[in-house]
């Protein structure tokens, strides 16, 4: 009797667990989106370090800016966390007043983000609150200088950010709008003193205080990103207006980059496989819509 009572325990135990087994196997996974856009726009640049004269301070121009973001849940608080990546590149042409100097302009930076799902009342819509850490480098170069003809920017930060993500039909044909602010409040950033050369920090090993902590003081940076995503035939289309500032005032030097962009690109969804995923492929659960 007790072998038999034995026996049908193990069987049960069995069963248990390959029920839970099949449960997780058949786990429906969250997806990976992905967005790659291009995008055209103005560019103000300001730096005093390269022109110093008050009607030569501001370059405008147009810039073009090639984007890739990503956004996945992940494990945190039982998947109520999105892990957003985003990668830009900028380049820009830009002319003082006078049209007699030219600012070229390069950046490339990166955002790693994590965002908490805040509870809504409406069931299309998405709220979520977090912070970033940000890094960016690049340079402007002047083509009427010859001592000190380009400023090199680097700033590694910390950022607040939120965004709100809404599906809605119009005419039943769907579209998911999206606004997100991103605001640094702490970092460090190189910035060299006012007429000081890069020979002097590089070669001659003159960098006390090229390395400055940051906050509201003396940096204010924003951004401002709006996108609507829709479909098109068999593709999703994602169209948008990207606005940016950024100013400094660090060791004697005043420094702006203002850009307007507006951007459009093409969006996938696609499941990352590791350890155990589901059979069928197909089945998934967005990471953004």
């Amino acid at each position: 009797m007790k072998a038999i009572t034995c026996l049908i325990g193990l069987f049960l135990l069995f069963l248990a667990s390959s029920a839970k087994a099949q449960s997780d196997g058949d786990e429906i996974p969250w997806s990976i989106n992905s967005g790659t856009m291009v995008g055209i726009g103005s560019y103000n640049l300001m730096d005093t370090y390269l022109s110093p004269s008050m009607e030569d301070k501001k370059y405008t121009g147009p810039g073009l800016r090639v984007m890739n973001e990503r956004m996945k849940r992940v494990r945190l608080a039982n998947y109520r966390v999105s892990r957003q990546q985003i990668i830009s590149v900028d380049l820009a042409s830009t002319d003082n007043a006078a049209s007699t100097a030219t600012d070229f302009a390069g950046f490339i930076d990166y955002t790693l983000g994590y965002y908490y799902h805040l509870p809504t009342l409406l069931p299309d819509l998405k709220l979520l609150a977090g912070g970033a850490v940000h890094g960016m480098g690049g340079f402007i170069y002047n083509t009427r200088n010859g001592n000190n003809p380009a400023s090199a920017k680097a700033d590694i930060d910390l950022n607040i950010s939120a965004m709100a993500i809404y599906k809605l039909r119009v005419k039943e044909y769907p579209m998911t709008l999206r606004y997100q602010f991103t605001i640094p409040f702490a970092g460090v950033l190189f910035s060299p003193h006012y007429g000081q050369s890069y020979y002097e920090i590089f070669n001659l090993g003159n960098a006390s205080g090229v390395v400055q902590f940051n906050s509201f003081h003396n940096k204010f940076a924003m951004k401002n990103f709006f996108t609507v995503d829709f479909p098109v035939c068999n593709f999703t289309i994602r169209a948008g207006y990207l606005n940016s500032s950024y100013r400094t005032d660090v060791n004697g030097i005043q420094s702006h980059i203002i850009s307007h962009s507006f951007t459009i690109g093409l969006v996938k969804e696609f499941i990352s496989f590791g350890g155990k995923r589901l059979k069928n492929t197909q089945r998934f659960r967005s990471a953004y819509y």
